[in-house]
């Protein structure tokens, strides 16, 4: 049953025109899968984080999953939709697929996370959970961990989602970012991306997400202000072939958590 939901996962993904002309074939580059955990309280939160800490990630590195990112929402304190950030890179979608089977046979894992695996229906660990699968972008085809050198505490880390009005416009985008020239320009200022990609799975769509990490807010900002200035960016964002192709531009502030690999 998993191999045939893993041959039929593929042949949708690869049938549909937006998918196959806005990305490459698996060979050519990574998948990343992007879980999101929206919690009320510390409660919740703190079943959540010993569950990914003591369980979930070392069942990952047992499944040769090895390079982790956790992450918080800076404005978890203030916010009413708290929020938790688990992403990591998965080489196929046939890895997608047996992962939740290999886990249910890790009685490593069962037991370290039992309390979150087996919670009451009346004390669950989350408000609700999200999974979102991407593909990334032809020129940014793997995971580059970031190059940080301050106090992990002060480090931001932004994921941005650009969401387009259709499918076609959102290739456009994604055309942008990669033979435009964006990607290029991000590396020029040095925005430390660690991964650029197109969402195949996930609740809103047509749309792509990337992520940059700074070792601060101020730094976060310099570099910001530095890309708004740049003729090239000025430039390319003037082309008519460029106009209108993002209808909506999400942004999330997140800390690594002291336990995440990135």
């Amino acid at each position: 049953m998993k191999q045939l939901f893993a041959k039929l996962l593929f042949l949708f993904i690869f049938s549909v025109p937006f998918f196959s002309n806005a990305f490459s074939p698996i060979k050519d580059g990574e998948f990343y899968q992007i879980t999101v955990y929206h919690f009320a309280n510390s409660k919740q939160q703190n079943i959540i984080e010993q569950y990914l800490k003591d369980a979930y990630l070392p069942a990952l590195q047992r499944q040769q999953i090895k390079s982790i990112g956790v992450f918080t929402n800076i404005a978890n304190d203030t916010s009413v939709d708290k929020r938790l950030y688990v992403m990591y890179p998965i080489k196929s979608l046939q890895q997608v697929t047996e992962l939740a089977g290999k886990l249910e046979k890790d009685n490593v894992y069962q037991l370290a996370g039992k309390n979150y695996l087996d919670a009451d229906y009346k004390n669950p660990p989350y408000a609700r959970m999200e999974k979102i699968l991407l593909k990334a972008f032809p020129l940014a085809p793997f995971l580059n961990l970031p190059k940080l050198t301050g106090p992990k505490s002060e480090r931001v880390y932004e994921l941005r989602s650009y969401e387009s009005a259709t499918e076609k416009i959102h290739q456009n985008k994604v055309q942008m970012f990669n033979e435009g020239g964006e990607i290029d320009l991000f590396k020029q200022l040095n925005f430390n991306a660690i991964f650029y990609a197109a969402v195949i799975i996930g609740s809103h769509m047509p749309n792509l997400m990337y992520m940059t990490s700074f070792e601060n807010k101020a730094d976060r900002d310099a570099h910001w202000k530095t890309f708004g200035e740049s003729p090239i960016w000025n430039k390319l964002k003037s082309l008519p072939e460029y106009q209108n192709n993002v209808s909506k531009n999400e942004q999330q502030f997140l800390r690594a958590t002291e336990y995440s690999n990135w």
